[in-house]
């Protein structure tokens, strides 16, 4: 008898522990897969996060090669036209140091030398030494090239054209504007040979008809200067 009870209480005792064991292992299974599939969004969640991140240093990238290629753009703009300038000036400057060689030198009409020389040799003659440019022989001609510059924005190294009537027949280069806007110009004068002259002057402002330029901002000569050298035709003052 003893032995029967002990029998059905090892059994028994034997059966709740395998359902015990059952039940622990089906439970069980819910929170390793819960795990993984925390895990899992953890790992895509740092992979977009890598990908926003690779995506916005390629963007950074562009955008800094982009910026130093505007800088490197915009410093080649500033040599360039550091560069015209200083030719320019350059070339103002050799046509002024040339004409002043000029001064004292005595007016002769038609003359073409530094023993005498009349108003438009003059002018050619420098634009020519100093330039290289082959300007029309006289003024009525030359006063045909370049482009034309109201009074108020002469310039050194400009042309300005006089008259007696209406047909041009004297010409100075401006040698100076001061900054109320006093013009000084140098010219081969019937008087006085080569000489300095103000507009302000008496005799040569009301006479004064316009200006042409014929040195653009680069240093350069208009396109339209003349290449040829007509004979003389006209009178020079």
């Amino acid at each position: 008898m003893k032995k029967r009870v002990l029998f059905y209480l090892v059994a028994f005792v034997s059966t709740v522990s395998l359902q015990s064991c059952v039940t622990n292992y089906v439970v069980s299974q819910p929170a390793t897969y819960t795990k993984e599939y925390k895990t899992d969004a953890k790992l895509a969640s740092l992979d977009t996060k890598k990908a926003e991140q690779d995506k916005q240093r390629l963007i950074d990238s562009f955008l800094a090669e982009k910026a130093a290629s505007l800088v490197n753009a915009k410093n080649s703009i500033k040599n360039s036209e550091v560069a015209k300038a200083i030719k320019h000036n350059t070339t103002i400057d050799n046509i002024l140091n040339e004409a002043t060689t000029y001064l004292g030198t005595p007016y002769r009409y038609g003359g073409m030398t530094r023993n005498g020389i009349d108003c438009s040799a003059f002018v050619l003659s420098v634009f020519g030494a100093a330039a290289g440019l082959n300007l029309p022989r006289v003024a009525a001609s030359q006063s045909q090239e370049g482009e034309r510059i109201e009074k108020e924005n002469l310039q050194k190294g400009d042309l300005i054209f006089f008259s007696h009537g209406k047909r041009i027949s004297h010409v100075g280069i401006v040698e100076s504007v001061s900054e109320d806007g006093e013009v000084k110009f140098i010219h081969a004068a019937t008087s006085r040979g080569v000489m300095i002259s103000s507009l302000n002057d008496s005799y040569w402002g009301p006479k004064y008809r316009f200006g042409k330029r014929i040195i653009n901002e680069n240093g350069e000569a208009y396109q339209n200067l003349a290449t040829t050298t007509p004979a003389s035709n006209g009178t020079n003052f």
